[in-house]
């Protein structure tokens, strides 16, 4: 749990209460966490890509590539029983 000390705007605390009373919730930290959790709904958070993982995926998607189509295809191409 991370504790934070915030400012916030009438109209924000104006906001907190009413979700306080709303949801029967216990403190303003319970509503901050509830607002959090209804907007993660509504935008995607994923974590950033380091540059040179793109890069190697590209080099990856650009190298050579060949159709193996069954198993029993790739056993044929390799020999395997």
């Amino acid at each position: 749990m991370v504790k934070a000390i915030v400012e916030i705007d009438k109209e924000a605390d104006k906001v907190l209460k009413h979700l306080k009373v709303e949801y029967n919730l216990k403190d303003k930290s319970e509503a901050i966490n509830l607002m959090a959790k209804e907007f993660k709904r509504f935008v995607r958070i994923e974590p950033e890509i380091r540059p040179e993982y793109v890069k190697e995926l590209m080099k990856i998607h650009r190298g050579k590539h060949f159709k193996i189509g069954s198993v029993e295809d790739f056993r044929k191409r390799y020999g395997l029983k």
